[in-house]
């Protein structure tokens, strides 16, 4: 089998949904930590349009930005599906990972900013949050956006669980509360405790620090 790469930065949601995808699926793969403030050679010449990491290798082939790398995983190794077979439920998963791609940008907006942009986007973020809790889950019970099986649309979401509870921490407001939520919740609880997941998340003090850290240089530069 030809060689698999992943770069990647720590602490980074698109990092961690390749790494998830690639354990899934049993793919051997190295893993290559790059510098967050990296702008060189390597993003310029495979993700010179968004400027960011994961960049993975398949032999010679080179893919960027972690949706589209999964895609390309789901694709080559058809072993531990991502996505369902039915074609209309295929459609509904894709539905929901551009709903989270166009959608999910407000969690960083929130993490990033002060004041009144602080507000709004807190405000967006609740309403994507009882979007997915109303319409994605629905009045079925399921362990995952699919059903009873971990898969794309999931891994699209990654944010929600770790990563959104950390950044609530960091601005200093709780929006993941069980009453308004309880299905969100089941499924973050469901998700975090997946074996691989479980065994591939970044330390949740050590990500407090650094994206906290990050937040202040942030604020400061702007």
């Amino acid at each position: 089998m030809e060689e698999v790469i992943l770069h990647g930065t720590s602490y980074n949601l698109f990092t961690y949904r390749v790494i998830w995808a690639l354990k899934i699926k049993g793919i051997p793969f190295d893993y290559i930590e790059e510098e967050h403030s990296d702008k060189g050679s390597l993003i310029m010449k495979y993700n010179p349009a968004f400027k960011r990491f994961p960049i993975l290798f398949h032999g010679e082939k080179a893919l960027s930005e972690s949706m589209v790398i999964l895609e390309y995983i789901e694709d080559t190794w058809p072993q531990n599906p991502l996505l369902p077979i039915d074609p209309f439920d295929r459609a509904k998963a894709r539905f929901w990972v551009k709903f989270a791609g166009d959608k999910g940008h407000c969690v960083g907006t929130m993490y990033y900013t002060t004041g009144e942009k602080q507000e709004k986007a807190i405000k967006e973020t609740i309403e994507m949050l009882k979007i997915i809790e109303e319409q994605a889950f629905g009045d079925q019970e399921k362990n995952f956006f699919g059903g009873e099986k971990i898969g794309i649309v999931d891994m699209a979401f990654g944010i929600i669980p770790h990563w959104l509870e950390v950044i609530e921490d960091i601005v200093g407001v709780k929006l993941l509360e069980p009453h308004s939520f309880p299905r969100l919740l089941n499924w973050v609880q469901n998700f975090k405790e997946e074996q691989v997941i479980k065994e591939n998340l970044p330390n949740r003090d050590n990500m407090f620090v650094f994206l906290k850290n990050q937040r202040e240089i942030l604020l400061s530069s702007s």
